[in-house]
């Protein structure tokens, strides 16, 4: 089996590659800048294609000769959704066997980078592609640079309440998930959402990052909010208000056949 995976040097679907290549499934990685060819060669592709998710034969070339497409779009890029309609078209046209889409938790909420993936999971189930798409959760690696300045600052920080309670999963998972996906029939055609088990606030996670320090980090609230693309300022916004609520791992347990990886699980990794 030879998948199409987009995002093949990407900081979070790299996971992807390395995952379809256990799997012994024959890789042809997505790369938008051809100096990082070999960064996805190194995650586990046999082969890389430069690619524009917004061009329409480009995508129809990269499709020749593949059986399955990893479909994940960059967060918050202005066309995400017009680019993996793209996709979606293009493998219907080439009669692509499978196609994995990874989209994001609760997609019926109102913030953009979650209401831009509707289209595309309702382009899916009208189509005859045989297709999985996953929900996951905020990715729990994003704690891997809140860790580093903490160590910096003492202070976990983050642009949201330190008491809104948030619902996490381990991107490897994810990974693991997907990479299932292409390889079991028993995902064909579901829609999963998939967490990692309970919420945790911020004040939970500095007890969590205190603990594998070995010494007090403090959970602090900030009103500097990074500059970035339109709609993470609003994302940011809800969860202060209303946190990530969520947090059932009955999905992602019964696909991965074992308990999914925690938050303390993911921190206590980075003092290793």
């Amino acid at each position: 089996m030879r998948v199409l995976a987009t995002g093949a040097t990407g900081q979070y679907a790299h996971h992807v590659v390395a995952g379809l290549a256990a799997q012994g499934i024959d890789v042809r990685g997505v790369v938008h800048d051809p100096a990082k060819a070999d960064e996805a060669r190194r995650a586990g592709a046999t082969e890389t294609v430069r690619l524009d998710l917004a061009d329409a034969d480009g995508v129809a070339e990269a499709l020749d000769g593949v059986d399955g497409v990893f479909l994940i779009t960059p967060a918050f890029h202005p066309d995400a959704t017009s680019m993996a309609l793209n996709v979606v078209g293009a493998a219907v046209e080439a009669g692509v066997g499978k196609l994995v889409y990874n989209g994001v938790y609760h997609p019926s909420l109102s913030l953009p980078n979650h209401a831009g993936t509707r289209p595309v999971e309702e382009a899916l189930y009208a189509s005859d592609l045989d297709f999985t798409v996953l929900q996951p959760a905020m990715y729990v690696q994003a704690l891997a640079a809140t860790y580093r300045n903490a160590l910096e600052t003492g202070a976990v920080v983050a642009p949201w309440s330190k008491h809104s309670k948030m619902t996490y999963v381990d991107y490897r998972d994810v990974a693991d998930a997907a990479a299932l996906a292409f390889v079991e029939r028993r995902l064909s055609r579901g829609t999963f959402e998939l967490a990692a088990g309970g919420m945790v606030d911020r004040v939970e996670v500095a007890e969590m990052m205190s603990r594998v320090a070995g010494r007090t980090l403090r959970a602090e609230d900030t009103d500097d909010v990074p500059p970035g693309p339109e709609g993470l300022a609003t994302m940011f916004e809800d969860y202060d208000r209303h946190g990530f609520h969520g947090g059932n791992s009955l999905v992602l347990q019964a696909i991965l056949r074992r308990e999914p990886r925690s938050v303390a699980d993911f921190i206590a990794e980075l003092a290793a």
